[in-house]
């Protein structure tokens, strides 16, 4: 089953996880907001330190294994076809690490603002 998993900015500062349901990805997603559709491929072992999204945009994973990590140390992990809802656009941010031996490859949408 696919994974859609949203990671905000809290009142706290912090970036917090919550799961999210194909219908409640779809009533924040669309339209498309501005900006560049990417596709990224990153090596894998990799390791991203904290940072915050860039941008309002929703990720699939594509191949490989993604994990994110927030300063509480909540991990979730995703696998092809899973979806990360960025928005933790101020505070301290989230790790995103790319796992096992094959290359992360994913799509980088635009949330409208």
């Amino acid at each position: 089953m696919v994974q859609i998993v949203r990671v905000y900015s809290g009142d706290d500062g912090e970036s917090h996880f919550e799961h999210l349901t194909p219908d409640q990805l779809a009533e924040i997603v669309f339209p498309i907001g501005a900006g560049e559709i990417t596709l990224g491929r990153r090596p894998s072992p990799t390791f991203s330190d904290f940072h915050t999204a860039p941008r309002r945009q929703y990720v699939v994973n594509l191949a490989g294994i993604a994990e994110f990590e927030t300063a509480d140390g909540t991990k979730v992990r995703m696998v092809p076809g899973d979806v990360l809802v960025a928005e933790d656009l101020t505070g301290h941010g989230h790790i995103a690490r790319s796992i096992g031996d094959e290359p992360r490859v994913s799509l980088a949408i635009p949330m409208p603002d």
